[in-house]
């Protein structure tokens, strides 16, 4: 039946007027050429064309098919140009999911620079996959996730972005704001309030409270990182953020920092990445403007 080769004939003979010069175009032999339109004529029912002197004169269907191939090829001929950018990583949709809730702050940082570098290139932010994004790169959901908490598979590979100190975050009348760090039991007086993620998978209380079998008085769940500043701002309680955050914020607002512990907490954002995938120019390239950012900002 009709396919890509036989119209991909048809333009040449058209183009280069006789089926030898079609041929040498086409990188096949004459016979080659003419044996397989035969067979499509035979196939199809009627002649593509017909001889005149030296050249060949397209019939009726010969003249169709011609503006099929014409209005046809260069579609296919597009197609595979876009593909094989996609394939040298210069073309895409680099989709991130987010597994840490303050760093999307840092996230618009890195993805302006990111578009202008690669204009080819579009980029999607999918927080639904908050801690369950190893299952989303697993199943091609997102390219690559943003997480402070390694879960080492198979398969996966985890770039070291920037490192962090996770800090308590107080306002500046508070009675802790004085202290240099505190320990767990100066906390159970306290209302915390934290982004909206199960106690199990925050490092507040794995690794500071629960050890020391404490808790707040109260846990308080704040989606966004302005309103959780502002209640603490006005002394209503307490919060947990990378240190680099809210340095950003005490420049603005009434609130600073005590360190968790003597030896305080230290955290690393991680891109995970599929294995498959590390050689992707564009993700290469938004994993070195991401630590370029974090280098800026002073959060290394």
């Amino acid at each position: 039946m009709l396919e890509r080769h036989h119209l991909s004939i048809i333009r040449e003979i058209h183009r280069r007027g006789s089926l030898t010069a079609a041929a040498d175009q086409l990188c096949l032999t004459q016979s080659a050429v003419s044996h397989s339109i035969k067979r499509l004529e035979q196939q199809l029912g009627t002649a593509l064309w017909i001889k005149s002197g030296r050249r060949l004169q397209f019939t009726q269907a010969g003249r169709y098919l011609l503006q099929m191939a014409e209005r046809v090829l260069p579609q296919f001929e597009n197609a595979e140009a876009q593909v094989q950018r996609f394939a040298e990583g210069q073309r895409g949709t680099l989709r991130i999911g987010m597994e840490c809730h303050p760093c999307y702050q840092w996230l618009l940082q890195v993805v302006a620079p990111f578009l202008k570098t690669w204009p080819d290139v579009d980029v999607d932010v999918k927080q639904k996959f908050q801690f369950g994004g190893m299952g989303a790169l697993f199943s091609f959901d997102i390219d690559l996730l943003v997480t402070p908490d390694p879960l080492y598979k198979a398969g996966i590979s985890y770039l070291p972005v920037f490192d962090y100190e996770l800090v308590l975050v107080v306002g500046r009348e508070h009675k802790l704001a004085g202290e240099s760090w505190i320990e767990p039991e100066q906390l159970v007086d306290q209302v915390l309030y934290t982004y909206p993620v199960e106690s199990g998978r925050l490092d507040i209380f794995n690794q500071f409270l629960t050890p020391a079998q404490c808790s707040p008085r109260q846990h308080k769940h704040i989606e966004t990182t302005e309103i959780m500043l502002q209640m603490v701002a006005a002394e209503r309680g307490v919060a947990v953020l990378p240190k680099w955050l809210a340095e950003q914020y005490a420049e603005e607002m009434p609130i600073c920092t005590v360190a968790l512990g003597a030896e305080g907490i230290d955290k690393t954002i991680n891109v995970a990445v599929r294995d498959s995938d590390l050689e992707i120019p564009y993700l290469q390239g938004f994993v070195e403007m991401a630590r370029s950012a974090a280098v800026l900002r002073g959060t290394t």
